[in-house]
């Protein structure tokens, strides 16, 4: 069974990412794997459910990539805070989106349509919030980060060479 959390507080662990400029602390805790492997997360779990529905798989199947969204948030969540608090916020944001929108599909999935519409309008919420979280972090850092979904390539850059 898939459980909405309800975020009321953020409490990560503090580390490296506190010291240096702005642009280094966010770019520290990116690398930290914080921010773009997650984010890559929750965008191909959302991806998935649109995937599954799409081919009609069985309830089972769809409840499934459903409970996945919810976890990658949560797991999302659980990287915060970052060095930045309206960052912190906005990926916050995001990822209550897509808890919200896996949690939905999951309890809608046996063919409620209502939950189904909605677990939709969230997923399509959550791509411009995602899309907001990146562009964020490329003003603060000046390079876009990577949102791939397996560790960067480039010596360890989360950027992944991005410009």
């Amino acid at each position: 069974m898939v459980v909405l959390a309800v975020v009321t507080s953020l409490g990560g662990c503090a580390g490296q990412e506190q010291s240096g400029s702005p642009a280094q602390r966010v770019s520290t805790w990116m690398n930290a794997g914080g921010g773009g492997s997650a984010i890559g997360n929750v965008e191909v779990a959302s991806r998935n459910v649109d995937l599954a529905l799409s081919r009609h798989n069985v309830p089972s199947a769809i409840k499934q990539v459903c409970a996945l969204l919810s976890n990658e948030a949560q797991t999302g969540i659980g990287n915060l805070p970052t060095p930045d608090d309206q960052l912190t916020t906005e990926i916050n944001a995001a990822y209550e989106v897509a808890t919200a929108a896996g949690n939905d599909c999951f309890r809608g999935a046996d063919g409620d349509r209502t939950l189904m519409a909605r677990s939709t309008a969230e997923r399509t919420r959550l791509i411009g919030l995602l899309d907001a979280v990146v562009a964020h972090v490329k003003r603060i850092t000046g390079k876009t980060p990577t949102t791939e979904t397996t560790a960067p390539q480039s010596g360890g850059d989360p950027f992944g060479g991005g410009s």
